[in-house]
């Protein structure tokens, strides 16, 4: 008798001890995606383009603005020749040359480029598709969150 209860005993501390103590839903499996932005990148035929936080944001007008950086890691450059958000072209303004290890920086404090198209026709909370066409790399599509023009997007305007 004293054998199977130990046995029990074992079996059951096995099992509670190996098993995960938060169930389904431990905070491991409630990952979060860090920023708004979407990221992506363009490595193929000797490429290295990267996007990095790409979100659209919906201003008071109804325009959407483009917010986001473009990394290229290759020492040749590439020229962004345009960019699409929701099926429109955007009218761009700034650098459109992405050289090597020097961003383009689409709004915020370091900007040096912008893209805008001045109806965006959807609405805060959505997403959009947001297309960039390289000159040598190509393009690349993303799927980006749409912000309200408050908080910390308070200030863009197109």
């Amino acid at each position: 008798m004293r054998r199977i209860l130990i046995a029990l005993i074992s079996c059951t501390l096995a099992l509670t001890l190996s098993a995960c103590g938060a169930g389904l839903n431990a905070s491991t499996r409630q990952v979060k995606q860090v920023t708004d932005g979407v990221e992506n990148a363009i490595t193929t035929d000797g490429n290295n383009i990267k996007l990095r936080n790409i979100l659209v944001v919906e201003t008071a007008q109804g325009a959407g603005v483009l917010i986001g950086t473009l990394v290229n890691a290759n020492p040749d450059d590439d020229t962004l020749l345009g960019v699409a958000i929701n099926g429109q072209v955007a009218t761009l303004t700034g650098i459109n040359t992405v050289s090597q290890n020097q961003p383009v920086t689409f709004e915020g404090a370091s900007a040096n480029a912008k893209a805008v198209i001045p109806t965006l026709g959807a609405t805060a909370g959505s997403h959009v598709l947001v297309t960039m066409f390289f000159a040598r790399a190509g393009e690349v599509t993303v799927q980006a969150i749409i912000r309200a023009a408050t908080e910390q997007y308070a200030g863009i305007t197109a």
